[in-house]
């Protein structure tokens, strides 16, 4: 992975995914170190964010390193300066780019102008950095990812593309509940089940999130309205009514089932109040993973780590 992009989960194979967990658990239980010591990291943002924006800055101290938070009011990116300009000048200043955009070409226009490595941090089709820390989290709590089932109920949003592939490589079973008109991408579903037929997995889609649940090991929900959807916000209530993560639906998962969130939740939406309060709920293990799994990936495209594969069976 050294010196290449992260645009998406497409980007890696099984072995890094195995190899980005492994070297995670070791950082998370070491702390502080100087891997990435005169490193710097250009944080390229045209949305707010609380884990995102902390995660990468704490990841790179932690490293030994330095992060430059850059506002959409500082770059304007293709408004203020062409996208192209702003990759070839951060290009001559940091070792890397991690930029989060309302559009995925927009991403694909600073990879292919910058000369550092470039990591999605987030865009409209992908949240590949999400998924990797959710894997993270699931290693954690159930000691292995190969055969588990994953239901995830909501909008076929970028963090479900993600997961979807994530899961596939992982060889982990993965089912989505969507309404009509919010299913998963045609192209990127084909992609996820090319990587489930070598994985030995199975991808589900349906429209009835009880089915999804039905004995998953994995409960996951995202909001309904994304960051930019705000004008579709009482339409998809409308669309999503049916689709709340409750006591009721979550007692359709197996035993011993975890629920996750990426952060921010809307409750009384996608999740019922008082759910991810839970036993059940790890939504605050996956926000810390994100800093845990961003130090392993920048230690491993800005320098290059010799990790002993994790074997998940």
């Amino acid at each position: 992975m050294k010196g290449k992009d992260l645009l998406s989960i497409a980007d890696l194979n099984r072995e890094d995914i195995s190899l980005l967990i492994s070297r995670a658990i070791e950082l998370k239980e070491e702390g502080w170190r100087h891997s990435l010591s005169e490193k710097v990291l250009a944080l390229v943002f045209e949305k707010p964010s609380l884990r995102t924006r902390v995660s990468f800055e704490i990841a790179m101290r932690q490293m030994g390193g330095y992060a430059i938070y850059l506002s959409p009011a500082e770059v304007g990116l293709g408004e203020r300066e062409p996208v192209p300009d702003v990759a070839r000048v951060l290009s001559r200043y940091v070792d890397a780019i991690a930029a989060r955009t309302f559009s995925h070409e927009t991403l694909e226009l600073l990879a292919r102008y910058a000369d550092v490595p470039v990591i999605n941090a987030l865009s409209d089709l992908e949240h590949p950095c999400q998924a990797l820390a959710d894997l993270l989290t699931i290693y954690e709590k159930k000691g292995e990812l190969e055969g588990l089932t994953m239901a995830y109920v909501g909008d076929g949003n970028n963090v479900a593309n993600s997961l979807m592939l994530a899961s596939a490589l992982a060889g982990i079973h993965f089912r989505i509940a969507s309404p009509a008109g919010y299913q998963i991408r045609d192209d990127l579903l084909e992609l996820a089940r090319s990587y489930a037929m070598e994985s030995g997995t199975e991808i589900l889609c349906t429209e009835d999130p009880r089915q999804a649940v039905h004995e998953a090991d994995i409960v996951y929900t995202d909001v309904w309205t994304s960051m930019g959807q705000e004008d579709e916000s009482e339409k998809r209530h409308r669309a999503f009514s049916g689709y709340q993560i409750d006591d009721e639906l979550l007692a359709q998962a197996e035993e011993g089932a975890i629920l996750m969130h990426p952060l921010p939740a809307h409750q009384g939406e996608e999740v019922a109040r008082g759910v991810l309060d839970s036993p059940q709920s790890v939504v605050f293990d996956q926000a810390e993973n994100r800093m845990h799994l961003q130090k392993a990936l920048l230690a491993e495209m800005l320098g290059g780590l010799e990790i002993p594969l994790m074997k998940y069976d």
